[in-house]
């Protein structure tokens, strides 16, 4: 699931790199938070390891686009609950990863979402989900598009390029209970989509060439 927060430029611009550019949509930034079940995460051609191919995801981020001009995503944070698969991350995309206690139960219709940071008191997620609408795919220039079609990530190790097919979306409700996870509290309603399932292929790191 998606959930997103209308916040101002402002208020992104001093947590983003210098050399990235906050994007904005309909003149607003956007702060979001993706919580998702990994399955069957491997290196091309080996097969799924044990304690570090499948576990639950809770990413913090925003969107950005680079100096080389392409827009990507920026994360503040990602929270795991696989120990190795958060030092992997860390190691090989110097992003802020975190070991995490995590659930991901469904209650109905309702999906129930925790994540607990370990070591670091005090930074939680807490709240639920659900899909509240026909599955769509978004277009080009919309908000969706905006928020989901994102081909790249912006970390430590310069740009990482990501593939996937366009999100198969659909509007959902969301009831967020905590959120301290974020780098700061965003005012007004959010904005959440839900999506079954996503393949996605991620290359390794390269440096940016201006």
């Amino acid at each position: 699931s998606g959930t997103h927060w209308r916040v101002p430029r402002a208020s992104l611009r001093q947590r983003v790199p210098d050399e990235l550019e906050v994007e904005e949509h309909d003149g607003s930034a956007w702060l979001g938070v993706m919580f998702f079940r990994v399955r069957a995460l491997r290196a091309r051609g080996v097969l799924p390891l044990p304690g570090i191919s499948s576990f639950l995801q809770l990413n913090v981020r925003t969107y950005v686009s680079g100096p080389d001009g392409l827009p990507g995503v920026w994360f503040f944070s990602i929270d795991a609950s696989s120990r190795l698969a958060t030092l992997g991350v860390r190691r090989v995309y110097r992003v802020p990863c975190f070991h995490a206690r995590m659930l991901l139960d469904r209650n109905g219709e309702w999906r129930e979402a925790e994540c607990a940071r370990l070591g670091e008191r005090g930074k939680v997620f807490s709240g639920r989900y659900r899909p509240a609408g026909e599955a769509f795919r978004a277009e080009s220039g919309t908000l969706e598009w905006f928020l989901t079609e994102r081909y790249r990530l912006y970390t430590g190790n310069g740009r990482t390029e990501i593939h996937h097919d366009l999100w198969q979306l659909r509007p959902a409700e969301a009831e967020v209970e905590l959120a301290s996870i974020l780098p700061f509290e965003p005012a007004g309603e959010p904005l959440c989509h839900f999506a079954s399932r996503q393949d996605a292929l991620i290359w390794p790191p390269e440096q940016v060439v201006v």
